[in-house]
């Protein structure tokens, strides 16, 4: 039984993530799965950096 989770991240993060990071035409000509594990580590990485850094600047205001 192939369970799917949803994805946490919108599409349109994952895609300004993929170009910042430098992969996002791979991702557009052989999508997602395409893309090597350690791009995606990176770009789970840098999603968090962008909530810890939102995060912090909430509680400065």
């Amino acid at each position: 039984m192939s369970r799917r989770r949803r994805s946490i991240m919108s599409e349109e993060l994952k895609y300004e993530l993929a170009k910042d990071l430098g992969f996002y035409d791979t991702v557009q000509q052989e999508g997602w799965g395409s893309i090597k594990a350690k791009d995606a580590g990176n770009m789970v990485k840098r999603a968090i950096q962008m909530a810890e850094q939102a995060a912090a600047d909430k509680t400065r205001q």
